[in-house]
């Protein structure tokens, strides 16, 4: 990428401030990558279903996906550095909130704080760092921030799953607290304008996307509990029969729509819109987002399926969901780091088709080689294949959004990359967790009828056809109680262990098809080099 020959462009500015922003956002990774791992502990101290547990999962990338581009908004009305102090202080609160609840309800309040606070955090750093560094210094700031999503996920999963194994899980968010504290104490170091008190924000447009999300989030998050198409039993209401999550669905699409009806009416009429949609002004930039949001959603779904496998449905430690997530979170951090360095030979196209093949190819793999046991070498090769080009991926379409756009637009692409990444993030876990419940729900429900040594007064004393993922020992424990003969018991433990083996080999190969179609917009992204396009960040453009 070419760059001017201004002062600010050629001085070379400290690198102090980027440990603070490299830290903020670790701090918000780390919380998200910590809360997976957290899944058994959490399920243990309060008593609660895994797919209750995964709503404060959910519930932060609700609140970041909603807020976010009212949050890229406040920054500028306010002045960046001013509110970004003050949200890392509400974010070291929902820290303390995950340490000390009594209750499921307060983890999830918990995580409702620190989105509202990662709505303002994620604009901010992508203006901070254009308003404190240019050119080649701006370019490698911007990808530490991908790097800095992996090595938190990777660090997350290591001492969250040591912590976990060893302490317990509220341990894990006091280094979410000791995070938040570094990042206030970093923040003195920043520069940025004190804000204009003249930007007015469009509620309008805010309550639209604001409300569109939630219906989103809140529609595929009850899929499995309201119904995939007919309403449940479960269900608050029904539509003419129709589950309420198809209508919330359908309604967060249609406000989605509305907002951008609304937003380019703004724009033609010359006033402040929301967010700026020219950042989104052509096909390649477009593309990228989709990309983004495939390649997010991906990430969650894999984060949350095998920690969920291999806690609840084997029983085994958060430290063994470490080890067995270590090749992947390793794979992207080394990737994420180092992509840049082939910027310069191939294009953000060519590296983004070759990535999303790679993922295909590896959730393929893993899908017919995955076993009970995480630690084969042929397990390992897929896990990192796949960290390799998500690696890649995650680098690549962040960059593409931020160096097609001009410096004063960094906050609204900031809120972009914070809705499609939180959304996403949101849609993976709760769409991931409502598929394999029902595909537990038909293989459970296939291997009853086929299975001779399970007659149906046994299932119905222990409600086996009622289906959700739990472990071998507690369903042991259950049948134990019954008057289940000894052979019974090891039938059902034995179906246990193959129904959920083959639905997590049935979810891993629908991933892989999402993959697969995600190398059509990945066909769209820029064909250029870096060095083959002006630099859009001087003042004057």
């Amino acid at each position: 990428m070419t760059t001017t020959s201004t002062p600010a462009a050629t001085e070379r500015a400290s690198w102090l401030p980027m440990v603070g922003l490299f830290l903020a956002q670790v701090l918000m990774s780390f919380n998200v990558a910590a809360l997976p791992v957290s899944i058994g502990g959490m399920v243990d101290d309060f008593d609660v279903a895994p797919t209750v547990v995964s709503t404060t999962i959910v519930v932060y990338g609700l609140a970041v996906a909603a807020l976010v581009m009212v949050g890229a908004k406040l920054g500028q009305r306010i002045g960046w550095v001013l509110i970004f102090r003050g949200v890392v202080v509400a974010f070291a609160c929902a820290a303390i909130l995950m340490i000390v609840s009594p209750s499921v309800e307060w983890a999830i309040a918990g995580q409702a704080l620190a989105g509202a606070s990662a709505a303002i955090i994620v604009p901010a750093l992508v203006a901070l760092i254009a308003e404190n560094y240019h050119g080649d210094q701006q370019a490698t700031a911007i990808g530490s921030l991908g790097s800095a999503r992996a090595v938190s996920g990777m660090s997350a999963f290591f001492l969250g799953g040591a912590l976990g194994t060893l302490v317990g899980w509220r341990p894990v968010f006091a280094i979410v607290l000791a995070l938040a504290v570094a990042v206030f104490a970093f923040s003195f170091t920043l520069r940025s304008d004190k804000g204009d008190a003249g930007i007015r924000i469009d509620l309008v447009a805010a309550v639209l996307i604001g409300a569109g999300v939630v219906m989103l989030t809140l529609g595929f998050n009850n899929l499995n509990a309201w119904g995939v198409f007919f309403a449940d039993a479960n269900a608050p209401f029904d539509v003419l029969g129709v589950s309420p999550a198809i209508v919330l669905i359908v309604l967060g699409v249609l406000l989605g729509q509305a907002f951008f009806v609304w937003t380019r009416r703004r724009m033609a009429a010359g006033k402040v819109p929301l967010v700026d949609l020219s950042v989104l002004g052509s096909s390649r930039e477009r593309a990228a987002v989709y990309a983004m949001f495939i390649v997010v959603a991906m990430e969650a779904a894999l984060n949350f399926t095998v920690p969920l496998y291999i806690q609840i449905v084997q029983g085994r430690t958060p430290f063994d969901t470490a080890l067995a997530m270590m090749p992947f979170n390793l794979t992207v951090f080394v990737t994420a780091t180092l992509v840049v360095r082939v910027y310069k030979w191939y294009s953000p196209r060519a590296i983004g088709v070759f990535s999303f093949t790679l993922t295909t190819i590896a959730l393929v793999w893993l899908a017919y080689v995955v076993t009970n046991n995480w630690e084969t070498l042929a397990t390992i090769v897929g896990l990192v294949v796949f960290g390799v080009g998500q690696g890649a991926l995650v680098t690549l379409v962040f960059n593409v959004l931020v160096t097609s756009a001009p410096k004063r637009l960094a906050g609204d692409v900031g809120s972009i990359r914070g809705t499609t990444q939180n959304l996403a993030s949101a849609v993976g876990t709760a769409v991931i967790g409502a598929l394999l419940v029902t595909l537990l729900s038909l293989g459970v429900g296939q291997a009853l009828v086929d299975n001779p040594r399970l007659p149906g007064s046994l299932v119905a004393q222990v409600n086996l056809d009622n289906v959700n993922f739990v472990s071998n020992d507690d369903l042991r424990s259950v049948l134990e109680g019954t008057d289940a003969t000894p052979e019974q018991v090891d039938a059902a433990v034995e179906l246990n262990e193959d129904v959920r083996l083959r639905t997590l080999k049935f979810g891993l190969l629908i991933l892989a098809a999402v993959s697969a179609t995600a190398i059509l917009p990945a066909s769209r992204l820029p064909s250029y080099r870096p060095d083959e396009i002006p630099d859009p960040s001087p003042e004057d453009v």
